[in-house]
């Protein structure tokens, strides 16, 4: 089997700097966690949250941390540190070579999205925002590795998308179709927020962020790929 790692992501419109932060690292046991944190509200204010959180929660998972006691430890460190007047968003996805399974740690409204042996779930149980009170716990749930699993997570400016006009983005129905055109990873996170863009006329209102992880069925080598498109803007 292959795992596959698809994100796509970009900021307000006529913001300057995304809120949200997109990390990921090779699990200690083997493996890659991805780690999502969507600052409050947008800017550099947001960033500078959503880094901190985010390079904490790396640090911990690097040290052999679960996922679970992580989001914890980290949503503690952000109350502690701005007096529960701050919060943020977290989603962990993990897959654990050790246990084999595919691990989801939410603290996050927003739900996460489930394909499985041509069924979809929607992981949507209350999941609080970290930073709000102290012993704040991570939504978890855990599934086996097999061929046609994949897990679509997104930051909030999915949910909001198109709400200038009313329209609201049916991203169930958008990922039961890509996924029936037998779409990679990657494709399915950028058809997801093109069609969040499209919604909000190319003015995203709000940053937007878009990760997918897929297990294929595999005959190869095994060499470890990561391919990274990073738009640098204008040369002044």
């Amino acid at each position: 089997m292959e795992l596959t790692l698809g994100i796509a992501k970009t900021k307000k419109y006529a913001v300057s700097e995304s809120g949200d932060t997109l990390e990921f690292i090779e699990r200690p046991g083997g493996g890659l966690s991805v780690v999502l944190v969507d600052g409050q509200r947008s800017g550099r204010g947001a960033k500078r949250i959503s880094n901190k959180v985010a390079g904490k929660v790396v640090s911990l998972l690097a040290e052999g941390i679960r996922d679970g006691a992580a989001a914890r430890a980290v949503s503690d460190y952000l109350f502690h540190e701005r007096g529960g007047k701050v919060t943020a968003t977290l989603n962990i996805l993990s897959a654990d070579l050790i246990t084999r399974t595919i691990v989801i740690t939410r603290n996050n409204p927003a739900p996460v999205l489930i394909a499985r042996r041509g069924e979809f779930r929607v992981l949507d149980d209350p999941s609080p925002s970290i930073g709000v009170r102290l012993h704040t716990r991570p939504v978890i749930y855990e599934l086996p590795f097999e061929p046609g699993v994949t897990v679509l997570a997104y930051t909030d400016g999915i949910s909001n998308a198109g709400s200038r006009s009313g329209t609201n983005l049916n991203v169930i129905g958008e990922f039961e179709m890509l996924l029936d055109q037998d779409c990679s990873a990657q494709a399915i996170a950028d058809a997801i927020l093109d069609r969040a863009m499209r919604l909000d006329e190319g003015r995203p209102v709000d940053d937007i962020s878009v990760a997918v992880l897929k297990v294929d069925d595999y005959e190869g080598d095994e060499i470890r790929r990561v391919s990274v498109s990073l738009p640098l803007g204008p040369l002044i």
